[in-house]
C-alpha cells in the first residue's frame, strides 16, 4: 500500500465532565515533525500521545490539535448539600444579629462558589479516553492517506506508461537519424581532409562518437521505468527511493536530448523531462 503524507481525520468523545475533540492533519515533509496543540490541563499526556503517533507514521509534518470543552455549571451539576446547610445556618445567624438584613435568595445561593458541583474526570480517565480517541483518528487518518496514495500511484503509473511510449517511439527514428548524421559527418571529413586539417578531423570524429549512440540511454530509461513499477507494486515507504529514480530518469532524458541528432528525438526527450518533473512534484507527497 502506497501512503501519501497528506491526510486529515477527526473524532470526538463525550465524558461526564465535558467533550474531547482530536484532529490530525499532515502535509509532506522530509522527516517526521509532530506538533501537539492542546489545553494546559492535558499537557501531561503529550509524551504518551507523541509516542503513539510516532509508532504509526514515518514522515510528514503532523499537527495534532486537541480541544477539551468542560460542561457548564448548569449541565449535569449537583448541589453541594453540606455547603447548602452551612449557608442556611449562616443566613439564620446573620438575620438574628441583623433583623433588617435581607435573607439569601435562591439566586444568591446558586451563585455561591462551590454550591453547584460539576463532574470532573480523573487523570486516568482522560488518558484512556485520549488514547482511544487517538487510535480511532489514526485509523481514519491512515485510510485517508492510503486513498490519496492510491491516486498518486495511478498518476505515476500513467506517466511511466507515457515515458515508455515515448521511448518506444524514439527507437525506430534512431537508425535513420544516425545514417543521416553519418552522411553529414562524411561530407565534413572529406572537406577537412582536402584541407589536410588534422585538428578538425579529430574534432569531427570526437563529435561523431558522442552523438552516434543513444542505445545506452534508452536501455537505462527502460530499466529505471521497470524499477519504478516494481517499487510501486511493493508499496510501503517508497518516497525516497522514487525521488532518487527521478534524478536518474532526468539524467537519461537530459543526455538523450543533448545527443539527439533528430528533431523527433529532441521533442521526445523534452516531453520526457516534463513528465518526469510532474512525477517528481507528486512523489514529494509520498511517505
Amino acid at each position: 500500500m502506497i501512503l501519501s503524507m497528506t491526510g486529515y481525520a477527526a473524532a470526538s468523545a463525550e465524558l461526564d465532565s465535558g467533550s474531547l475533540t482530536l484532529e490530525l492533519r499532515a502535509v509532506n515533509h522530509r522527516y517526521l515533525d509532530i506538533q501537539l496543540r492542546m489545553p494546559d490541563e492535558l499537557r501531561s499526556f503529550e509524551g504518551t500521545l507523541r509516542e503513539a503517533i510516532t509508532a504509526q507514521l514515518q514522515r510528514g509534518k503532523v499537527e495534532c490539535r486537541i480541544n477539551y470543552a468542560a460542561r457548564s455549571a448548569q449541565s449535569g451539576a449537583t448541589l453541594n448539600r453540606d455547603l447548602l446547610q452551612q449557608l442556611a445556618a449562616w443566613n439564620k445567624d446573620v438575620q438574628a444579629a441583623l433583623p433588617d438584613a435581607p435573607g439569601l435568595s435562591v439566586a444568591d445561593v446558586l451563585r455561591w462558589n462551590g454550591v453547584l458541583e460539576t463532574p470532573t474526570a480523573s487523570a486516568d480517565e482522560l488518558r484512556a479516553t485520549l488514547l482511544d480517541l487517538l487510535q480511532t483518528v489514526l485509523q481514519e487518518f491512515s485510510a485517508s492517506r492510503a486513498r490519496e496514495g492510491e491516486k498518486l500511484k495511478d498518476f505515476l503509473l500513467q506517466r511511466v506508461d507515457k515515458i515508455e511510449a515515448l521511448r518506444n517511439a524514439v527507437m525506430p527514428h534512431v537508425p535513420a537519424a544516425i545514417a543521416a548524421y553519418e552522411q553529414k559527418i562524411i561530407a565534413r571529413l572529406r572537406e577537412a581532409m582536402q584541407n589536410t586539417d588534422d585538428e578538425r578531423i579529430r574534432q569531427e570524429l570526437a563529435l561523431f562518437a558522442t552523438k552516434i549512440d543513444v542505445d545506452e540511454e534508452l536501455s537505462r530509461l527502460a530499466s529505471h521505468l521497470g524499477e519504478m513499477r516494481r517499487i510501486l507494486s511493493l508499496g510501503g515507504a517508497v518516497g525516497k527511493r522514487l525521488d532518487f529514480l527521478m534524478q536518474e530518469l532526468n539524467r537519461e532524458a537530459n543526455t538523450l536530448g543533448s545527443k539527439s541528432v533528430d528533431a523527433e528525438v529532441s521533442r521526445s526527450a523534452m516531453e520526457m523531462k516534463i513528465l518526469i518533473e510532474q512525477m517528481r512534484e507528486q512523489i514529494q507527497n509520498l511517505e
